[in-house]
């Protein structure tokens, strides 16, 4: 007996779409409520030509400062999901949108007193003098505070029926 370590053997590979199932569920560092695939920032899980998985990331905001610690949460995903070798790549186009954000993330959003930007074709809401809708009381009476919020995906808005400042998504 050598009395050296064995490494332990690694998981059988699982399938790219539990794998992309798991990737889906990996917590955003900024909006911990919701996962990255109801942000709509997954852009694919795919075997890349070299035969390795390779998951795709949109960032919300260029620049996002959360990158690194999304890579790093995806890479732990495909080592636990038998897929050492695989990579996480950052994409561009198509550029990340709001619009990508599935119901049940703008639920999520708007439960923790974050609201969700309104879909790309929706009238504009300040062009009809209507406020974004508070997520704590539904008043339209809402209006600017900060352009700077607790993310650089986000900015502050206040809302003059319940007297509540409280993040809006910024729509990309």
């Amino acid at each position: 007996m050598s009395g050296a370590p064995h490494p332990e053997p690694s998981p059988a590979p699982l399938p790219v779409a539990e794998v992309e199932r798991q990737v889906g569920e990996v917590p955003d560092p900024e909006l911990p409520m919701i996962g990255l695939g109801d942000l709509g920032v997954v852009e694919s899980v795919a075997v890349a030509d070299d035969g390795n998985l390779e998951v795709a990331i949109l960032p919300t905001f260029l620049g996002c400062p959360a990158l690194p610690a999304i890579t790093a949460s995806v890479r732990e995903v495909l080592v636990r999901c038998g897929h050492p070798e695989g990579r996480v790549r950052h994409v561009l186009a198509p550029a990340w949108s709001s619009d990508r954000i599935s119901e049940r993330g703008r639920t999520a959003l708007a439960a923790h007193g974050i609201a969700p930007p309104a879909p790309s074709d929706a009238p504009e809401p300040v062009r009809l003098g209507l406020g974004t809708p508070c997520p704590y009381c539904g008043s339209l009476a809402t209006r600017p505070h900060s352009a700077f919020g607790p993310a650089r995906c986000q900015s502050m808005l206040h809302c003059a029926g319940c007297r509540e400042t409280f993040p809006l998504m910024t729509a990309m």
